[in-house]
């Protein structure tokens, strides 16, 4: 941790395993507000429990616009009951669009294991003939 809490930008990349891209990335999209000080970038502590968030709601399958306003609800009178409420509402959004998913896989596996045995069994006729016309010659 660099002097007077803040973190510098390696300080960050390092614990987090991102690159400095990554963070001004974020920092374009006004999702990090570090400090500068000449060409250096100073993250507060708010900024790096904010890229922890950032980088669980990627995780939970969040859309950036979609962690950004839950982050930007923290910063509001109501703050943490809100954001509370927004995560919620994501993650139930975000299970149904996997469980969806699940359904479609599952559904695709099935297909595939009923084409492959056709498939199979075709391929099995076919050398069944096929033995069949050699001995006959």
């Amino acid at each position: 941790m660099a002097k007077e809490n803040f973190y510098l930008i390696t300080d960050l990349t390092e614990e987090f395993g991102v690159t400095t891209r990554t963070l001004r990335f974020y920092e374009d999209r006004d999702m990090l507000s570090p400090i500068r000080r000449g060409r250096k970038r100073l993250y507060r502590p708010r900024d790096r429990t904010r890229l922890r968030l950032i980088i669980r709601g990627k995780r939970l399958g969040l859309t950036l616009d979609e962690i950004a306003e839950i982050l930007d609800l923290f910063d509001k009178p109501s703050g943490e009951t809100k954001q509370i409420d927004c995560l919620l509402e994501r993650i139930e959004s975000r299970r149904e669009a996997l469980l969806a998913q699940r359904r479609d896989i599952d559904e695709a596996l099935v297909d595939l294991d009923t084409v492959e045995a056709q498939a199979r069994e075709r391929l099995h006729a076919i050398m069944v003939d096929e033995q069949a016309t050699e001995s006959a010659m």
